[in-house]
């Protein structure tokens, strides 16, 4: 069983650009899987409603909704940031949806697939081979 993790970028994108990432991530898989999300990324979406107005406070409340509604597993975590909990928590069936640009090559490098967005409607599995 393959287990994505959500970056807390990508929980966001639902309110932001009116997608469904959940059945996107059902139609580019064709592996069982779980969705999972780091304690420290609720922590960030709470940061985010607290200090930030507009559509990124609206998107995160939307986030921590969803993880509670789609039953996201949550890992405890650290004090430390999301990025570094990624990379140092992967394995050979770690999937991770991230729309961060550095830390999409990162994973890449490593050979992690990433799950990123497309045209603003769309999600894509990219793996290293494919990745330029």
């Amino acid at each position: 069983m393959k287990k994505i993790i959500i970056d807390t970028n990508f929980l966001m994108l639902p309110y932001k650009l009116r997608i469904d990432i959940f059945s996107e991530f059902s139609r580019i898989r064709n592996f069982n899987y779980t969705l999972h999300i780091f304690e420290q990324s609720i922590n960030e979406l709470r940061n985010i409603i607290e200090k930030q107005s507009g559509i990124d406070k609206k998107s995160a409340q939307f986030a921590l909704k969803l993880i509670k509604l789609k039953n996201i597993n949550v890992i405890k975590s650290s004090q430390e940031d999301v990025d570094s909990l990624i990379l140092n928590n992967l394995d050979k069936d770690t999937i991770i949806a991230t729309q961060d640009i550095i830390l999409k090559k990162e994973l890449l490098k490593k050979g992690t697939p990433v799950i990123i967005l497309r045209q603003k409607k769309y999600l894509q599995l990219v793996e290293r081979k494919l990745y330029k």
